[in-house]
């Protein structure tokens, strides 16, 4: 009877353990209920998992605790062993892959069943897939309807690795189809789309090196218009000082349109300035007076007059230089 006791001690206690492992809560009075004992029971088996894992320490060398969250009123390993997604931030990825509208059906849906089935407890799956249902069944996927993941992933490897590619792309002002040699530097996503910045070594087997050196920065291609992709054996350098950074570029583009360093000056007339410093991460307010907010940022290319245009009335620009 005693062997059996332990048995179910033992088994109760890898149980709390692997809860606290993946990140979860332990809370006293559901374990209690759960397993058919005293609080005074968990309360030692929390002390003994407390011990052990004290003694872990010391072996693996990872400073691990369990400690009590007031707030939450159950305790906690910190940091456990994996990390795993809370329930709120599985359903705000999930919004942004649906309203992204990036991928196709066939490459979404998947990735929308494991995120449920993987980072959800059984109890949040059903919730979760309730909530989603309409907006999935709705969903529309771009027009191009072209899977992305495996280029995304093979230009991925291209630009950690600094290999030259070879891809043979679709130009979108007159549908004809061009060959390149590209020194892939950047992978970026923007309005329904991915897109890889890379810098031309060959146009239609002809050198234009001396385009680089007139635009440093480099030319943007929607990552659905390559109609074939290679890698090559052939790497090049990135001077770490002149490496391509793409959170920086990325504050200063807009539509996706590359092109030199501008500085834009314009008076917004809206009542509300932050859709504008959320638009244009560069942005500074000057002033506010009688007409609007004068604001002043630094963008690439011609992508800002479109936007510029798309507010009509509520923008007045004072200058565009660069």
């Amino acid at each position: 009877m005693l062997m059996a006791e332990e048995r179910i001690g033992k088994d109760r206690m890898l149980e709390m353990y692997a809860l606290l492992a993946e990140g979860k809560l332990l809370h006293k009075h559901e374990a209690a209920a759960r397993y058919k004992c005293s609080l005074r029971s968990i309360q030692r088996d929390i002390e003994d998992l407390r011990a052990f894992v004290h003694n872990q320490n010391d072996t693996s060398g990872i400073v691990q605790d369990i400690i009590y969250d007031r707030k939450e009123n159950g305790y906690r390993l910190v940091p456990p062993m994996r990390n795993v997604l809370r329930n709120e931030e599985v359903f705000a990825v999930l919004k942004i892959l649906l309203e992204s509208r990036s991928l196709t059906k066939e490459e979404l849906e998947p990735i929308i069943e494991k995120l449920i089935d993987c980072c959800l407890p059984k109890e949040c799956k059903g919730f979760v897939s309730d909530l989603i249902a309409n907006e999935k069944f709705h969903y529309v996927p771009p027009r191009h309807g072209k899977a992305v993941l495996d280029s995304i992933w093979q230009l991925g490897e291209a630009v950690k690795e600094h290999r030259l590619i070879n891809i043979t792309y679709r130009k979108p002002a007159d549908g004809n189809v061009v060959q390149r040699l590209l020194k892939p530097v950047g992978i970026m996503f923007s309005e329904f789309y991915f897109y890889l910045a890379a810098f031309i070594v060959e146009a239609d087997g002809k050198p234009v090196e001396h385009e680089i050196e007139l635009d440093p920065t480099p030319t943007i291609y929607r990552i659905d218009r390559i109609e074939s992709l290679e890698l090559t054996e052939q790497h090049f350098t990135v001077p770490y000082a002149k490496r391509f950074e793409e959170g920086e570029f990325r504050k200063r583009v807009q539509f996706m349109y590359g092109g030199k360093l501008r500085r834009v000056k314009f008076y917004y007339k809206g009542a509300f300035i932050e859709p504008v410093l959320d638009r244009l991460p560069t942005a500074e307010v000057l002033e506010q007076g009688e007409n609007g907010f004068l604001v002043v940022a630094e963008v690439f290319g011609d992508g800002i007059e479109m936007w510029l245009n798309s507010q009509g009335k509520l923008v007045e620009v004072v200058s565009i230089t660069g």
